[in-house]
């Protein structure tokens, strides 16, 4: 990484990547670069989860299931990958034990002065509450804020979903603030929480992050008058 944040020309420090495993009630979670393969098992689970996972999707014209074929697959594959190749987007894949469970992205990456990116995630409904999610996240924003050279990242979340601000309370990421009509979220302009963590926060990584979950000790909370407190 080069002084002013930004990485050597051609270069995009931490992709691709294979991160894990990680030790879950559901299974060994992994994460991995996107597959051609892998477009049956995600037509096939976002098909039959629309009900989980519309309410916090991005609004579109076409329905659902045309937002689903095997060339909705294909071109969406290849979007993340020319985007990863650029050094804008992490895009991974979620496995339990060796199956096609998810997706988590680390999007919108920013070099320079801002160092910054979000995290955006979702989860096959038959492993939810195991701790996929958990474990996926932690171990994305553990590689961003180590090898990838990021400072900074941002999760947005709805009010109303209550079990994904969950997942990144679990391994300490702060609430910030409140943004109004933020995104344009299943056919309406929502507000969405605004959480964050700094490599401040987490000098042990990926680790250190699963470590907090597991035990349960997060870090203190903000003081008074700092983002995110009463």
């Amino acid at each position: 990484m080069s002084v002013d944040g930004w990485p050597p020309a051609g270069r995009h420090p931490g992709w691709p990547a294979r991160l894990g495993p990680v030790a879950t009630k559901a299974g060994a979670v992994e994460l991995r670069p996107l597959r051609r393969s892998d477009g049956d098992a995600w037509q096939r689970i976002r098909i039959r989860d629309e009900r989980f996972i519309a309410p916090w999707d991005a609004t579109s014209s076409i329905s659902w299931a045309e937002r689903h074929t095997r060339a909705q697959w294909h071109s969406h594959r290849s979007l993340l990958i020319a985007a990863a190749r650029r050094g804008e987007v992490l895009p991974f894949v979620i496995t339990v034990d060796g199956t096609f469970s998810g997706q988590v992205t680390i999007g919108g990456l920013q070099r320079g002065a801002l160092r910054s990116a979000w995290i955006g995630y979702w989860v096959d409904s038959t492993r939810q509450g195991g701790g996929v999610a958990t474990a996926a996240v932690a171990l994305a924003t553990g590689h961003a804020l180590g090898p990838v050279g990021l400072h900074r990242v941002e999760a947005t979340i709805a009010p109303e979903n209550r079990a994904s601000q969950a997942v990144v309370a679990h391994i300490g990421f702060r609430q910030e603030g409140y943004l109004q009509r933020y995104l344009d979220i299943n056919g309406a302009w929502r507000d969405h929480l605004l959480f964050a963590m700094t490599k401040e926060e987490v000098p042990g990584g990926a680790a250190e992050l699963l470590s907090r979950w597991h035990s349960g000790a997060l870090p203190p909370p903000p003081g008074p008058g700092a983002p995110g407190s009463a």
